[in-house]
């Protein structure tokens, strides 16, 4: 079988990959997967990597191509000309491209042109015409191409994983590891004693009892918007303005320094922004402003509070949130490290967060308060079937709940035909709830959460007033639990209190008249069927991974491809599972990779994206990518004709 990181004599090679700390990875998958199919061999390094790993592999491409998304691009290439300085005479054709200026990039090409770049593009550039230019800029180039030492450089093997087990965690061990995570940073300590965290906590609004509340009373689904910023006093008001807007939960988002655990330049900003008065990060630095800040928080606000993040080691966070009156945590070793990082071991995360569980659980076996743990079902928020959220969801849920865990949440984003999604959240609870009774947790609270569309938006915003409303109606249907809300700016800037204000009302509006609707019950049976096959054929795969260990599962099956995430930029991850839409805009599979499905479940995914490609005209599988190219864009081009998709 073809390996596509075994060199072919007569195919030019490229070198492809992004640069800094961003791991946007979907138009990375993308013209990976084009290059493949038009016949070059592509090394491909993934995201988050440093110049000096393109520059060492170079000599044996023809072209590299250098990838970065976060408005940062001079800033991590600025020691390109020197490096390149050495290259040998042969060297390849040098291509950089992505969003790599914050502004709006014009002229800004001759920046990189002038740093020694063949092309740069500093906008979004079609798949196909990328293709185009690299074939006018390969003709008659000879291609390069050395097996050998492709194949000492394809032999760097990971490390083993370490072992990893679903027992729970020794209470002596725990207490050891508590010292060592709390000593962290210098906020730490201030989070020491359980026992006084608890009686804070036992005082404070509760975010189970808040999603407790909406399940006894058949409530409409709980509105929840997203907020950070980092100093203490704004976030107060922010929390404030949003409860007066009508929001019944609120969280804390995380800044991204916070996420890989940078307390110093944390630190830094936040002294910039109190010097400024201008937020200088992209949330709230919860380990910084410590215990303290967050009780002095919860004490104004008086409503139930949740930390949302993506952080590599959550320990002390998790730590810190607790202390301060946090009632729900976010994350989990597959949603917060598959998504987000290039090389986390598995074993890693699942030994990191069985600690954030346990954490969680000591709090109801010593104090009796039942605390909230979410799980990121989004997870690369791009075409991802729900079978795959549900799987996740699933796993991260029987970890946690193995660890003590007495309340889940389980996350998933819209994709946008309404008849799936809403069979994918009432599959969501439906599997949980059977699933964990099954294993004999039947005292465990189950919430589901609805993530309005977090793929690319609309550029209008009254595109985006017509997505975020009527994914309101779409959730209340659903019988969701809770709804994270999106703002009608999404494309366009940071939303201000005035857009999240605006945003909250159009969803409690959309809520309010979905009450009027009626939608085909038996169309959502077929979908919740298929979907719920789907979930025990992965699920069943994952535990005989394992030969009893879940944890042990996870492991082995990721690295088997029997859990595999779309678009996703971890090393960790096969990458062979290939979605897209089918003609009324579900999201399916155009390949199921190693995904353990039975022939009945392959039959279907290939027959429905036959007629998807008969519909767009393209009937080759080699032209996949572009299929795959019109779906992830064409939310933002607006190439559609109402939201949502099918109604």
């Amino acid at each position: 079988m073809y390996n596509p990181r075994t060199p072919i004599a007569g195919k030019h090679t490229i070198v492809l990959g992004g640069i800094g700390g961003d791991a946007h990875s979907v138009g990375l998958t993308i013209l990976r997967q084009a290059l493949l199919m038009s016949d070059y061999h592509v090394y491909y390094l993934g995201t988050q990597n440093r110049l000096e790993d393109f520059v060492q592999i170079a000599p044996l491409a023809n072209v590299v191509m250098i990838s970065s998304m976060d408005g940062h691009g001079r800033y991590y290439l600025r020691g390109f000309p020197e490096l390149i300085r050495h290259q040998p005479d042969s060297r390849p054709l040098w291509y950089v491209g992505g969003n790599l200026h914050l502004g709006d990039g014009i002229n800004y090409e001759n920046v990189f042109l002038e740093m020694g770049f063949d092309r740069a593009f500093v906008k979004f550039i079609d798949v196909q015409s990328v293709l185009e230019i690299l074939k006018r800029d390969l003709n008659g180039v000879e291609p390069k191409s050395d097996g050998s030492i492709w194949g000492q450089l394809n032999g760097r093997k990971h490390a083993l994983p370490a072992p990893v087990s679903d027992e729970l965690f020794d209470l002596g061990e725990m207490e050891r590891l508590r010292r060592e995570v709390l000593e962290t940073w210098k906020t730490g300590q201030a989070a020491r004693s359980l026992h006084e965290n608890a009686e804070f906590l036992a005082r404070q609004p509760s975010f189970v009892k808040a999603q407790s509340g909406a399940h006894a009373n058949c409530l409409p689904v709980l509105i929840q918007p997203r907020s950070g910023v980092s100093l203490v006093r704004p976030q107060i008001d922010l929390f404030k303005a949003f409860k007066s807007a009508g929001a019944d939960v609120l969280s804390y988002q995380v800044d991204s320094l916070t996420r890989n655990n940078n307390y110093v330049g944390a630190e830094q900003a936040i002294h910039e922004s109190r010097a400024t008065g201008v937020s200088s990060i992209n949330g709230f630095p919860i380990v910084n402003h410590g215990v303290p800040g967050l009780r002095r928080i919860i004490t104004e606000v008086k409503t139930p509070l949740q930390t949302r993040h993506s952080t590599r080691d959550p320990r002390l966070l998790a730590e810190i949130s607790y202390a301060g009156g946090v009632t729900s945590f976010e994350g989990g070793a597959i949603c917060y490290n598959i998504p987000y990082y290039r090389d986390y071991p598995l074993d890693q995360s699942i030994n990191a967060w069985q600690y954030v569980d346990r954490l969680t659980g000591v709090y109801h076996e010593r104090f009796g308060i039942v605390l909230d743990r979410e799980f990121f079902g989004t997870l690369t928020a791009t075409l991802i079937p729900p079978c795959l959220a549900i799987v996740v969801n699933v796993i991260e849920a029987i970890l946690a709940v193995k660890q003590g865990v007495k309340s889940v949440s389980l996350g998933y984003a819209e994709q946008g035909n309404r008849i799936q999604d809403m069979a994918a959240i009432r599959t969501l609870g439906r599997v949980a709830h059977r699933v964990l009774k099954n294993l004999g947790h039947q005292d465990v609270h189950v919430s589901t959460v609805f993530h309005q569309y977090m793929a690319a938006f609309p550029e209008t915003t009254e595109r985006s007033r017509e997505l975020i409303y009527n994914s309101a109606i779409t959730a209340a249907l659903s019988r969701t639990t809770r709804v994270i809300v999106k703002t009608c700016v999404e494309s366009l800037r940071i939303p201000t209190v005035a857009d999240n204000a605006d945003a909250i009302n159009l969803v409690r509006r959309g809520v309010a008249d979905a009450a009027s609707l009626q939608v085909d019950e038996s169309r959502i049976a077929e979908e919740c069927a298929v979907i719920e096959r789907e979930v025990d054929s992965i699920l069943e795969s994952i535990i005989h991974c394992g030969r009893g260990s879940l944890a042990a599962g996870v492991v082995e099956g990721f690295r088997l491809g029997f859990l595999d995430v779309p678009f996703s930029p971890s090393v960790h991850n096969r990458g062979e599972v290939v979605t897209a839409r089918d003609s009324e805009g579900a999201v399916r599979f155009l390949s199921t990779g190693q995904l353990q499905f039975d022939r009945e479940l392959e039959e279907f995914h290939r027959t429905r994206m036959q007629e998807r490609r008969r519909a767009g005209g393209l009937l080759s599988d080699k032209q996949n990518y572009l299929l795959v190219e019109r779906d992830v864009l064409q939310i933002a081009r607006g190439q559609y004709e109402r939201w949502p998709l099918s109604a």
